[in-house]
């Protein structure tokens, strides 16, 4: 199967960047990758349905790479992620040149699809709602040789009534801190010295496997790993900020003087009407005691 080329254009956030490296992973086992459309026999687009101009790039991004079925050697054109899970059935309508669409949640199969569509010229449409697995496994990292994201959460339980996340990816559920230090371990054997925590919520993380937040312990354990230099945290919720995951934070060497807060709006009026646990007060006097 080596003679069949793939390439994959990530759109929207890092927790897809990391969807797209692992995909990348298993196809890599099967196929030859490839950064060049013209040459692609197969083109995977991971696509983001978060916001309107999001969902406007991922559309014109298939309907562009579409044309390579047409004039160039693309056999199969695929799109999976965050579009595709809300609006599968209907996306399919809209752009009949899709051949195999994903969710968010059928990522472990994607070589299966490709080969039943290759052998069969089976059209495939899997957009399962999922509560429960995790993406993980093997990876290609697409960022430079040093940063890697790593992602310890998948899902939400916010609802906030201006996103669509928790409809998408579900409910919120951790990784084991197991699994992450055995991929932060395997990253930094890779050669990557900063590690980049990323979450739908990473304040959260550990509340449903520990029963309590966990979050300065993880980040303490990887900081124990020699080759790793640097930590970052994004996705920090201002409500969910403690004080143990502060004073790790602040007393912890290896994580960048950096705090990554979703703050969205400080009036309490839209805060409100947005469902955001928090006031403006709150989110004020967080940022002071950090």
């Amino acid at each position: 199967m080596s003679k069949y080329k793939v390439g994959i254009i990530s759109l929207g956030c890092d927790k897809n960047r990391i969807d797209s490296e692992i995909m990348l992973g298993s196809i890599n086992k099967n196929f030859e990758i490839t950064n060049n459309a013209e040459e692609s026999d197969i083109i995977i687009i991971n696509t983001c349905g978060f916001i309107e101009k999001a969902k406007q790039e991922s559309i014109d991004t298939i309907l562009e790479m579409a044309e390579y079925k047409k004039k160039g050697k693309c056999k199969l054109l695929m799109a999976t992620g965050c579009l595709t899970q809300r609006y599968g059935d209907e996306l399919a309508e809209l752009i009949p040149e899709i051949d195999v669409m994903l969710g968010v949640n059928d990522y472990i199969k994607i070589n299966t699809y490709i080969l039943n569509f290759i052998n069969d010229n089976e059209k495939i449409i899997k957009c399962n709602y999922s509560d429960s697995n995790i993406n993980e496994g093997e990876r290609i990292i697409t960022t430079n040789k040093v940063t890697a994201y790593v992602r310890i959460a998948e899902g939400c339980d916010n609802f906030c009534t201006y996103c669509i996340i928790p409809k998408i990816r579900g409910k919120y559920r951790s990784r084991s801190m197991e699994s992450i230090l055995k991929e932060v371990s395997s990253l930094a054997k890779q050669g990557v010295k900063e590690i980049i925590l990323i979450a739908q919520d990473t304040t959260r993380y550990g509340i449903d496997l520990y029963g309590k937040k966990q979050l300065h312990k993880l980040i303490k354990e990887i900081s124990s790993i020699t080759e790793i230099q640097w930590i970052r945290v994004l996705y920090c919720y201002p409500e969910e900020l403690y004080d143990d995951l502060i004073e790790e934070m602040s007393s912890n060497s290896k994580v960048c003087s950096y705090l990554d807060l979703l703050i969205q709006h400080i009036s309490n009026s839209i805060l409100k009407a947005m469902g955001r646990k928090t006031t403006k007060e709150s989110i004020i006097k967080t940022i002071r005691r950090a």
